[in-house]
């Protein structure tokens, strides 16, 4: 790994992507301490001080600490992640979206994610609406009123706006997907605080403290199985080999070579996780921001409240967590099914052998090569959905241990996904600029 990143810094082309991907999560960073208009510095930090409270913590995880300074990037990329997940259900229920994000080629792409950057939008406007109204009888504003709830709002969608902008200019002139880099710097720009969590188990202040230190040696090794076993899941592949017949085309001959397709265990990457986490607290978000007392309440929003944010408290009963836990596991499955089916087309990929003059051994081209392709991404999908589901699911157990790590295992899987993510494409980035290595 470091050997490639070495390599890329030598490398001129890929040193700019560097560069840029650094320049625009500097800009992310900086961002992430400008607060909007009219915010009260003692009235925020009283709100936010409130322990009992847990989606603050969890969002405050996600935007990098944006969320408790009240700041322009409060609401982190959520929004957008809820609009792309919005507007990939409704390609499954209405025939002439897919069939424009299918078939519509470049341009159906550019109108998918117009539609989706204008359901951003919408979506930041509602959420901010219901921020400013969730917070506005909190102390955290100066002067509340229609002028500061205009500034407010405005500063919210527009550092939303931003994001989305940043994420789309990382993808395209930068290095890895640009969504998945501004979470992974939203989180990792937190260990810090955990490092000092770790520190202060060990070092209380009544002093050295053995249950302490028994218990930060067990994250430590636990957060090392966990890197483990996703560094195994996400490179792991099942190759299928493919032969190719020969064929003279004028006085050339062409084919007669033996390859292989790679399918990978999860080759939906992260993309699962980060889409399953923000289904599973986008109803906490949205009782949240209408009912900012909720938490200590009862009835069936509440139940609906704690329910959704069993992954992030330890406050909620066993049950709850049970359940949770049994919901997250089904959505990450079914997400993982969902988006490798999307990346990964069997039929288009068995017509493209067939067209080429390729098979598979023992497996008739046309159909038969369509079904094999699917019952091993089936298998696959499966597997690898199931293994991601479960590392993210019993670090929400530690919680009854009295470890309050919002997002444990998520955050071990999103940080590790997207360094794996970035590595393979520094990797591809130099094999396109040195040939060296097919000539050895």
């Amino acid at each position: 790994m470091f050997k490639t990143i070495l390599n890329a810094i030598k490398t001129p082309d890929v040193r700019k992507k560097l560069l840029y991907t650094l320049v625009l999560i500097v800009v992310f960073r900086f961002g992430c301490h400008i607060s909007v208009a009219g915010v009260d510095v003692v009235g925020l930090n009283n709100a936010m001080s409130d322990s009992s409270n847990s989606l603050v913590g969890l969002i405050d995880l996600i935007s990098g600490g944006a969320f408790s300074r009240f700041s322009i990037f409060a609401m982190s990329i959520t929004p957008y992640i809820t609009a792309s997940i919005i507007i990939q259900l409704m390609q499954m229920i209405i025939p002439s979206l897919d069939k424009l994000a299918k078939e519509g080629g470049e341009v159906g792409k550019q109108k998918i994610n117009k539609y989706t950057k204008i359901l951003t939008i919408a979506l930041s406007l509602i959420e901010s609406i219901g921020i400013y109204l969730s917070y506005s009888s909190s102390g955290v504003f100066v002067s509340p009123g229609f002028l500061t709830a205009a500034m407010v709002v405005l500063g919210l969608v527009t550092g939303t706006a931003i994001l989305m902008w940043l994420g789309e200019q990382i993808t395209k002139r930068g290095i890895g997907n640009g969504i998945s880099m501004i979470i992974f710097v939203g989180i990792v720009s937190r260990m810090p605080s955990l490092i000092t969590l770790l520190w202060g188990m060990i070092f209380t202040s009544t002093g050295f403290d053995t249950v302490g230190l028994v218990k930060g040696l067990g994250i430590l090794i636990g957060a090392g199985i966990l890197i483990a076993g996703v560094v195994f899941v996400q490179t792991a592949e099942r190759r299928v080999p493919v032969q190719y017949a020969k064929k003279v085309v004028g006085r050339k001959m062409y084919g007669g070579q033996n390859t292989h397709i790679p399918l990978k265990l999860a080759m939906a990457g992260v993309i699962p996780i980060i889409f399953a986490s923000s289904f599973m607290t986008f109803p906490a978000i949205i009782i949240q921001i209408f009912n900012h007392n909720i938490a200590n309440q009862s009835g069936i929003l509440a139940t609906i409240y704690k329910f959704s944010l069993a992954t992030s408290s330890s406050a909620v009963g066993i049950g709850y967590i049970c359940v949770n836990a049994l919901v997250y596991l089904l959505l990450i499955v079914g997400f993982t099914f969902f988006y490798t089916y999307a990346v990964f087309n069997p039929a288009e990929i068995s017509n493209n052998i067939k067209k080429n003059g390729g098979f598979i051994p023992g497996i008739r081209a046309g159909k038969p090569t369509t079904d094999y392709l699917v019952s091993i991404i089936s298998r696959l999908t499966l597997f690898g959905g199931f293994f991601l589901a479960v590392i993210a699911i019993l670090p929400m157990f530690i919680k009854f241990a009295g470890l309050n790590i919002a997002f444990g295992g998520t955050s071990i899987l999103i940080v590790v996904g997207v360094v794996l993510e970035m590595i393979q494409q520094l990797e591809s980035q130099l094999v396109m600029r040195h040939y060296k290595g097919f000539l050895e």
